[in-house]
């Protein structure tokens, strides 16, 4: 990376890679080279320009992974502003979304999406993404009066991408990421993996979220490497097209390295090859416990790097540096191109080993939310943005997460880390998953609470005595929950509040 021109916008990132090198893969599909995929980009952008889709105008993207996935975010944001959105959602949740990101247009596959579109405004134009016999990306859609843009290209601080958070306590907020900000965070994390044009990142991560976008395939393809894009991830062939396609990364929630990690105790096939170019795994965007990391590298025998991001920081804050830097598990790492301090409660930024929020600088970050005055008043401090999460600094400027400042459970005054909770039952050995939360009590306010998915037989007491054996009675949950499953969000992420509403009041098994 050194000694190349930083990006300013996302076409930038398309300059860079070979003609005939492969861009994009999908197993047993099309591949498209650089040279193609910028040829689409820029035909796709001037059809939507001919439809009178120009600068400011938002576009809603509702496609699964795919060419056309990442073909439609790339030319919708090089001339307007991409939001991607969850396939999964209902009507009204579309509605929501697509009212509040004020979509001009909307672009569904031609099968499927038909809840988008019932729920897209009557002004808004809509469009049908597929690919043609040759495997290219055509856009089908009225245009039939349009007057044409003539915005031009979008510059450094025009938003490319809209996303909203994941509103777990309150209205969903809107984020708008300027090219600016994803391109400082591009860099970023290719300088943190030393990507090059020799990488194969294997996507399995939602393309509608940051973490996929940035990291998987905007990472990817600035260093002129290869992204494969599997429709799904599936478990069950994860290594096997891994290996087929040469991949030397992924990056993925705990939750997808714990079926992985699963799979691969329990037979060979779930493991690397003797073909495999794998380098490294990183893991992202919810807290990976020691002992998932520490198994993950015994298992995979490729150093596992936590990092951590977030979507208003356009992805990537910290990581775990490559071999020979030191991975410390339990913390997140180091800040990548990015400023990280603690601050308390007044705004005043704490010493080293101090805890406290965790607040964040650098040109990645957004300026603010969209329409949001409120949450901008109590989100940044002087010119830091405040994360949310609580954590500590060591001297080395290793942060540690401790846990959501919403999150903690406070039992007559003790406060009480979930994570703490996560750790101790994810270490022993019959609980593949764990998540901690905090229930109501009529004497203490909060009392905490847990939820187990287990790999073998254990009952709710063996657990409960676990946790008494390892933490400090106040700590340990009464009722553990043995689940089938741990309710996630559309991207594998655990949210606390969410379990705790889930569980509340149901009967306990085991």
């Amino acid at each position: 990376m050194a000694g190349q021109i930083a990006p300013t916008t996302l076409m930038d990132l398309l300059e860079r890679g070979d003609a005939a090198h492969p861009a994009i893969r999908v197993p047993d599909g099309p591949t498209v080279t650089y040279d193609s995929l910028r040829r689409q980009v820029t035909s796709l952008a001037e059809q939507l320009q001919g439809m009178g889709i120009g600068r400011g105008d938002r576009v809603a993207i509702v496609l699964p992974n795919s060419i056309e996935g990442i073909i439609c975010f790339l030319a919708v944001s090089s001339i307007a502003t991409a939001a991607p959105l969850n396939a999964a959602y209902k009507e009204d949740e579309f509605r929501f979304y697509l009212e509040d990101t004020h979509a001009r247009a909307l672009i569904t596959p031609p099968v499927g999406g038909e809840e988008a579109r019932n729920a897209a405004p009557a002004s808004a134009l809509q469009l049908e993404a597929g690919l043609d016999a040759d495997g290219r990306v055509v856009l089908t859609g009225p245009s039939d009066g349009a007057t044409p843009s003539d915005g031009g290209r979008a510059g450094p601080d025009d938003v490319a991408l809209v996303l909203h958070t994941s509103g777990t306590t309150s209205r969903p907020k809107r984020v708008p990421l300027a090219h600016r900000n994803l391109a400082v965070s591009v860099g970023n994390v290719a300088e943190t993996y030393q990507l090059t044009s020799e990488d194969v990142s294997l996507c399995v991560m939602p393309l509608f979220h940051v973490h996929g976008l940035v990291a998987s395939t905007l990472a990817t393809l600035f260093t002129g490497g290869t992204v494969v894009v599997p429709p799904r991830f599936n478990a069950l062939n994860f290594w096997q097209v891994a290996e087929a396609h040469g991949a030397t990364w992924y990056s993925a929630v705990p939750s997808i390295h714990q079926t992985l990690l699963s799979r691969a105790k329990s037979r060979e096939a779930g493991r690397p090859g003797q073909g495999s170019r794998m380098r490294f795994i990183r893991s992202c965007s919810s807290a990976l416990s020691s002992a998932t990391m520490l198994e993950m590298e015994e298992q995979f025998g490729v150093p596992v790097l936590e990092a951590y991001g977030m979507t208003e920081a356009a992805h990537q804050m910290a990581s775990n540096p490559l071999p020979e830097g030191k991975r410390l598990p339990g913390s997140v790492g180091v800040g990548t191109g990015v400023e990280i301090a603690i601050m308390d409660e007044g705004g005043t930024l704490q010493p080293v080993g101090a805890r406290g929020e965790v607040v964040i600088k650098g040109p990645n970050v957004i300026k603010g939310y969209e329409d949001n005055p409120e949450a901008n008043a109590t989100s940044f401090t002087d010119g830091w943005f405040r994360t949310g999460d609580e954590g500590i600094l060591d001297s080395e400027g290793y942060l540690s997460l401790v846990g959501r400042l919403k999150e903690l459970i406070n039992r007559s005054g003790e406060k009480i880390a979930p994570l703490e909770i996560d750790e101790v039952l994810l270490a022993h050995p019959a609980v593949a998953e764990a998540v901690a939360f905090g229930v109501p009590h009529p004497t203490h306010g909060e009392e905490p609470s847990a939820a187990v998915v287990l790999s073998s037989e254990a009952t709710q007491a063996e657990l409960v005595a676990h946790c008494r054996a390892h933490l400090a009675g106040f700590k340990c949950p009464r009722v553990i929950h043995i689940v089938d499953a741990i309710p996630r969000t559309a991207t594998g992420k655990v949210q606390r509040r969410v379990v705790a509403e889930v569980f509340v009041g149901d009967k306990v098994t085991g």
